[in-house]
């Protein structure tokens, strides 16, 4: 455990974003290592799997249910040096994870044909899409157990070993993806199956890991039989916080949805551009990412002790920090979107698509910076839900004028990407706001 509510708040949100972007860069890399490889066998391969990963997103809103509700209370039960609430939460998220997991198994399942056939631009999209979520499905289901781990020790203050062990997991499949996708060495491509499949397995490999770790290595919190007995109250407590967090995942995957179907009619090599350049906005986002969710544990600590002073320093210093950065990689973005673009992929016309989309929502970094921080202090504050309201804005804002501008005649792709922009600048604001708010409500301790 790491004692958070005292020191320097610069210093650990440096100490701790390194860590955390190392972390984070490694979970993006099974993307792209899939991604790269399937950009050998075509567009409407690329389409298929890009498309299909706003499925992957859905689940990642589900993982941050789990995720934010643990660190939180975890974080709170640490600042206010209860150790055995700690553990409690932890064996009751483990316990979670596992129902949860076993849902989205079947969930895939059921839904990737309906959800591919419904945005794919044609047959041989829909299909590559619905054999990438076939063999990826086990993997999204098992990763919420190495969720529930990682989200304990990140509640602690503690940000390394997670990022060892997602290391590993990429080591593994960047071994197995050319060997299952193109078939290197076996002479057999599996196509999109097999960058799922490789998926799945490193995720195997993680859980196995991390359960070694817990037994062998963590002290603080541990695995204890009799609290892993379900105790609703407490599930209760983790999906308050972490639900407003899944849904606003839920909503910004509605969005990606509606951006899927609306240039289906520009071809597989449209979409196959947007989901390369989402992809690459990932990456160009780590910073800023890696300092909100070391923000998190920051603030929830030292709420958790009775620190209001320290937790408004510490969504100052975040807010700084995220700005200075984005704008960096904005000024980036204007001139190097199009090498960005080709890392992955040759296609000129993918490129093209890609290189536009990046150049003008780049303008939008500054303003997810802002965004990303104030999510980190309502997850460290224990009430999240006022991010419900600010997605909601973004989401009705950006999507009743886009399905409107995508029915009028002249309408192109850039119309899109400013108007993307213009949304998740008027998110900015909100969350700016209601965080403001919400530090008069919360931060007056009695």
């Amino acid at each position: 455990m790491k004692d958070l509510s005292t020191g320097s708040i610069p210093g650990h949100i440096a100490t701790m974003s390194i860590t955390m972007a190392i972390g984070i860069l490694v979970q993006t890399l099974y993307f792209f290592i899939d991604l790269y490889f399937v950009s050998k066998l075509g567009d409407a391969v690329i389409a298929g799997v890009t498309s299909a990963g706003n499925i992957w997103f859905v689940v990642l809103a589900l993982t941050q249910i789990l995720n934010v509700g643990t660190v939180a209370l975890v974080s709170h039960a640490v600042g206010a040096q209860q150790r055995e609430r700690a553990n409690l939460v932890f064996n009751q998220s483990l316990m979670l994870s596992i129902y949860v997991g076993l849902f989205v198994i079947g969930g895939v399942y059921l839904a990737a044909p309906i959800y591919m056939h419904t945005v794919g631009a044609d047959e041989a999209t829909a299909r590559a899409g619905i054999e990438y979520l076939y063999w990826f499905a086990p993997g999204l289901g098992l990763q919420f157990a190495m969720i529930a781990m990682f989200a304990t020790l990140r509640g602690t203050g503690i940000v390394k070993p997670t990022m060892i062990l997602q290391m590993v997991t990429v080591f593994v499949n960047v071994i197995l993806a050319p060997v299952l996708i193109v078939g290197w060495g076996t002479g057999r491509p599996m196509g999109a199956a097999g960058a799922g499949l490789a998926s799945t397995i490193s995720v195997i490999v993680g859980v196995i890991l991390s359960a070694y770790y817990f037994h062998r290595h963590e002290k603080y919190v541990s695995v204890h039989r009799e609290q892993m007995k379900p105790q609703f109250p407490v599930w209760g407590q983790l999906l308050h916080i972490g639900l407003p967090v899944g849904l606003e995942f839920f909503l910004m995957s509605v969005v990606m949805a509606v951006i899927y179907w609306v240039i289906r009619d520009f071809g597989a090599a449209a979409q196959a551009g947007f989901g390369v350049g989402q992809g690459v906005m990932r990456i160009i986002m780590l910073p800023a990412m890696a300092v909100a969710f070391a923000a998190a544990p920051i603030a929830g600590q030292n709420f958790g002790a009775r620190r209001p002073e320290r937790v408004r320093e510490t969504f100052k210093w975040t807010v700084l920090i995220s700005i200075v950065l984005m704008s960096l990689l904005t000024v980036l973005c204007q001139y190097e979107s199009d090498t960005f673009m080709r890392v992955f992929t040759h296609e000129a016309a993918v490129v093209a698509v890609g290189t536009q989309m990046l150049m003008i929502s780049s303008w939008n970094f500054a303003a997810n910076g802002v965004i990303f921080s104030c999510s980190s202090m309502f997850q460290g504050l224990g009430n999240t839900w006022p991010t419900i309201f600010s997605s909601g804005i973004r989401l009705v804002v950006f999507v009743v004028p886009a399905l409107w501008l995508a029915a009028r005649p002249g309408f192109e792709l850039v119309h899109l990407w400013y108007l993307s922009v213009a949304s998740m600048c008027l998110q900015a604001v909100v969350s700016f706001v209601l965080v403001r708010r919400e530090f008069s409500r919360r931060l007056s301790f009695a």
